[in-house]
């Protein structure tokens, strides 16, 4: 025995099954949310070590962690021990990079920038105490705290004194420190 079905029920019932069926699909992810997968698969990376590209692997990695993280995959303290792990890689690896740079290439580009060649002039005309640190006076003889001579020259021979704190002058032996 057949029985009729009412005129519009197919459509609906179809219509029905679509719109359940995405549904699933959109509350799939808030279901089962992934971080057991992204763990595995960021845990295993950091087990492989830091990435064969220099300096972009460990980086690349930190960007996704945080992505990872900002999307709800990964919990507070996996974030923090990822992000310490690959931060140290990414240090290891920039250091690494740096390394390999010549020193004259890395002048010529600094000295490129005039507001760096200008610090990078300033501070070789810098006089430093051994005890005190840097002194900001670019002409100061004695060191403004303890009042120890910073290496310059002898005011009685205009001989060059080096040796930071000197008491004596090496040449004429005149004092040097401020009394």
């Amino acid at each position: 025995m057949l029985v009729a079905l009412p005129e519009g029920a197919i459509p609906l019932a179809v219509g029905t099954v679509l719109a359940l069926g995405g549904l699933s699909l959109v509350l799939s992810p808030l279901m089962n949310d992934g971080t057991d997968n992204a763990i595995k698969t960021i845990k295993r990376r950091v087990s492989d070590g830091p990435a064969p590209e220099a300096a972009d692997g460990a980086v690349a990695a930190l960007r996704e962690i945080e992505f990872d993280r900002e999307t709800g995959k990964l919990s507070d303290s996996d974030y923090a021990e990822l992000k310490s792990r690959y931060t140290r890689a990414a240090l290891d690896e920039l250091r690494a990079a740096e390394g390999l740079a010549s020193a004259a290439a890395a002048t010529a580009v600094l000295d490129a920038d005039p507001v760096e060649a200008a610090i990078r002039r300033a501070a070789a005309h810098q006089r430093s105490c051994t005890d005190c640190g840097p002194r900001s006076e670019p002409d100061a003889t004695y060191c403004s705290d303890c009042g120890k001579f910073l290496p310059g020259a002898c005011g009685s021979c205009g001989a060059t004194v080096t040796a930071a704190a000197s008491a004596y002058c090496a040449s004429c032996g005149d004092p040097l420190l401020a009394s």
